[in-house]
């Protein structure tokens, strides 16, 4: 059965999560089925650095790479869009509760063995890319143990381990519709 969102036209649709949980896959669809723009943070800021974020964060460092993610952020507030943010997005100080202000909320979560599988080789993580296949399900752990009560506070959960793209959109849409966050 599908279901109706009734979801505030203003608000905007925002969807975190750990790198691998699905957003940049699941983004496009529930956007297409809300009938919204999608918008893909990390892609947007590629696109304006002209190069990868794994490059960015080699030019110019994790902290500039933060600057130019949370200005993207803000040039997407009060769209009526669905935008996927990179994996530690919503750990920058003050943008939960800008997130939560603006929007929903979605996390979209998943065990660190789904995330690893799901990353392949990662060379293009530069959180983990430097690390030998068997530390970073460990340096996964620490990232959700630390980004955690971010996510916990989105207003929406779906787990997304075990379940193809298109049952997670419309969990999602369920839980619009309804004001269910589990």
């Amino acid at each position: 059965m599908l279901y109706t969102a009734r979801v505030p036209e203003k608000n905007t649709l925002w969807l975190v999560g750990m790198m691998g949980a699905g957003k940049s896959s699941v983004g496009p669809r529930l956007a297409a089925r809300l009938q919204r723009p999608y918008i893909d943070v990390d892609r947007e800021i590629e696109r304006a650095a002209g190069c990868s974020i794994s490059e960015v964060f080699d030019l110019e460092g994790e902290a500039a790479f933060r600057l130019r993610e949370r200005s993207k952020i803000e040039s997407c507030v009060g769209e009526a869009a669905v935008v996927a943010l990179g994996g530690g997005a919503m750990s920058q100080c003050g943008l939960r509760e800008r997130l939560t202000d603006t929007g929903d909320v979605v996390y979209l979560r998943a065990r660190p063995e789904t995330l690893l599988a799901r990353l392949g080789d990662c060379r293009q993580r530069p959180l983990l890319r430097e690390l030998a296949p068997q530390h970073r399900a460990e340096r996964l752990q620490e990232l959700l143990d630390a980004r955690r009560e971010d996510y916990e506070s989105a207003g929406i959960a779906v787990d997304t381990d075990g379940r193809d793209i298109d049952a997670v959109v419309e969990a999602i849409v369920r839980r619009l519709g309804n004001g269910d966050p589990s």
